[in-house]
């Protein structure tokens, strides 16, 4: 399975506005509350469709998708993080697409934190982003959107010069009529479009993929090419009158705790407002990094590090050792262990996998204003509705009055969609303590490599077993590592009878046709914060099942491609993947070496 938020999920469960001030160099996101006058469109889920056909008249709020100004910009509001992957363009294409939009005139925009309004259609109440879900879950979503514009801006001129809506038609944000000879701009109707009822899902047709004219062309320009030449805003770029910024002391190991400090070095150092513990270290706030990094260098601080003593050998010595007992079923076809016992060809390896650091390019930030019963955040936001609620328990408010500027994040992998919401509750626990004075909190790298999240560390032990016809008869794997969703929310539909299906996918769903197929968990306890890594458990199944089969096919003395054909046969999509690599990697062609 993929990753959700780019984590997991579970194949089986696959389910303001304040004014921006300040000298930066690149412009901060547009507020909501500046769109012109024109029209704006929702689409209703239909769980909500209460009122899918809005009376003449009123704006179409929430669910807003698409806007149409009266000056012919065409706004695609973006639910989705944008972390590199490009949902930017990716989702504006689809709703665009339908619109008949002119692509030049096409404009992006984060949607606001509102799972009522923009929440992923497979996490069900929740807004956020991973498991590859962006562009699948929204694609029929936001094609409806645009859809259902163009129906409205075409009902609008049919009216306006007496003619049959379906003598109309609609190109590169212009609508036209042949038989008058008559045209106007998508903009010159948008006020009139506004005024018409939105038409219901069932009278609704959309395109068919030969009518496409901007999904899957090349040649589409992208609409976050800020990313490239400077302009894009990342949380590093947002300046904020009176800003300040924070840097936090973490602990130097894992479960340590903060015994004592001494910070009047800190304190009197050039530019340093504010020392403030919390929870997870000490903070230096400060006019500016630099003054808050030097403060930060000055403390001085007592460390108990008794809750963890253990290093990386020790710990795969005592997961080794549990690859020796049974552990948890997460899968059992026939008999394993009976047809091992009996085999005379039994195959054994074990893999290890180390902890793994998430490193995107940017590390954690985020920019926090709390004010009287509200506080205002700017950040790559990848699980808003988590962040929200995480905040308004630090302030003691409703999530519906914490605001988040979602902006463009320099890659994720899944770090930013923390179920504790880790440096979203630091930065807010700081500012907390500057209320009014919005405050930047800045992890460098090396704070991500101390006090961040990892991919855990597994062992796979696994015995296989070949009969004398080169047949794989047995299969038995053992997993010891961590769980990522053990004491979070996602714990209910990720474990299941103990066992965490991200630590073991890929391994209990081996889609090979093998009569005697095991596979056994054991979860395991360690202060090493853990988190999903992008493609989850597949980062460790991946490797050692298939390394594994090819050690099986080469005792058996069979091609190792031919091999997992013949056993690929009840799953025909693997098996075509499987043709397809083979095609495109050229396997078993010979290549001289010059």
């Amino acid at each position: 399975m993929r990753d959700f938020l780019n984590g997991y999920v579970p194949e089986e469960a696959f389910f303001k506005n304040t004014k921006q001030v300040g000298t930066s160099r690149r412009n901060l996101i547009k507020l909501m509350s500046t769109a012109g006058a024109g029209l704006t469109l929702g689409v209703h889920l239909p769980s909500v469709a209460a009122g899918a056909n809005e009376t003449a008249g009123k704006p179409f709020e929430p669910n807003a998708f698409v806007r149409v100004g009266s000056d012919d910009t065409v706004t695609i509001m973006i639910k989705h993080l944008d972390m590199g992957q490009g949902v930017t363009t990716g989702l504006a294409t689809i709703a665009a697409d339908e619109l008949d939009a002119d692509w030049s005139k096409v404009t992006t925009e984060a949607a606001p934190a509102n799972a009522n309004e923009y929440n992923n259609l497979l996490f069900g109440p929740v807004q956020g982003t991973g498991g590859s879900t962006a562009i699948a879950n929204s694609f029929m979503q936001l094609r409806m959107a645009g859809a259902k514009a163009k129906i409205m801006l075409v009902n609008a001129a049919a009216k306006v010069w007496e003619v049959p809506a379906s003598e109309i038609t609609a190109s590169n944000s212009t609508l036209s009529h042949s038989g008058t000879n008559k045209s106007a701009s998508y903009g010159e109707m948008a006020e009139l479009a506004a005024l018409q009822s939105v038409p219901p899902d069932d009278q609704v047709v959309i395109k068919t993929p030969d009518q496409f004219t901007i999904i899957g062309k090349t040649g589409t320009a992208r609409k976050d090419k800020g990313k490239s030449n400077g302009t894009a805003t990342f949380t590093q770029d947002v300046q904020l009158e009176g800003m300040l910024t924070a840097l936090v002391a973490h602990p130097p190991a894992f479960g340590a705790k903060v015994v004592s400090f001494d910070a009047t070095a800190a304190k009197q150092s050039p530019g340093v407002v504010d020392v403030v513990q919390i929870p997870t270290g000490i903070a230096v706030v400060a006019k500016d990094f630099w003054s808050a990094k030097t403060g930060r260098d000055k403390l001085s601080i007592k460390w108990d590090r008794s809750a963890f003593t253990k290093n990386t050998e020790q710990m795969k010595t005592e997961y080794t050792a549990l690859a020796q007992t049974p552990g948890l079923p997460a899968r059992n076809d026939g008999d394993a262990g009976k047809a091992l016992e009996s085999a005379e060809n039994v195959v054994e390896a074990t893999y290890y996998f180390p902890y793994l650091s998430h490193s995107p390019m940017e590390p954690m930030n985020c920019v926090v204003l709390v004010g009287d019963d509200k506080a205002e955040l700017w950040y790559g936001a990848q699980i808003q509705t988590v962040d929200q609620f995480a905040v308004a328990t630090v302030l003691g408010i409703k999530p519906e009055n914490v605001t988040i500027n979602t902006l463009f994040a320099g890659g994720s992998f899944g770090r930013r969609a923390n179920p504790q919401a880790d440096y979203v509750v630091e930065a807010t626990m700081i500012a907390k303590t500057q209320p009014g004075v919005p405050v930047k909190l800045v992890w460098t790298r090396e704070d991500d490599m101390r006090a961040g999240y990892y991919r855990p560390m597994y062992i796979h032990k696994i015995r296989g077993a070949v009969d004398n016809q080169g047949n794989i008869t047995a299969w038995k794997q053992r997993i010891v590592g961590q769980s990522i969703a053990a004491g979070t929310a996602f714990e209910g539909f990720m474990v299941k009878d103990g066992v965490d299906s991200s630590s073991v996918e890929g391994a209990s769903t081996l889609p090979y046709a093998i009569p005697n197929l095991a596979v056994e968990l054991h979860t395991v306890q360690q202060p090493v914060p853990v988190l999903w890594w992008r493609s989850v458990g597949h980062t460790h199944t991946a490797f050692s099942t298939e390394t594994f089969f090819d050690e099986l096919a080469h005792k058996a003395g069979k091609d190792p491609v031919e091999l997992r054909r013949a056993l690929l046969k009840n799953h025909p999509r693997h098996l075509g993947v499987l043709n397809l690599a083979v095609e495109k990697s050229e396997w078993g062609v010979r290549r001289e070496v010059v």
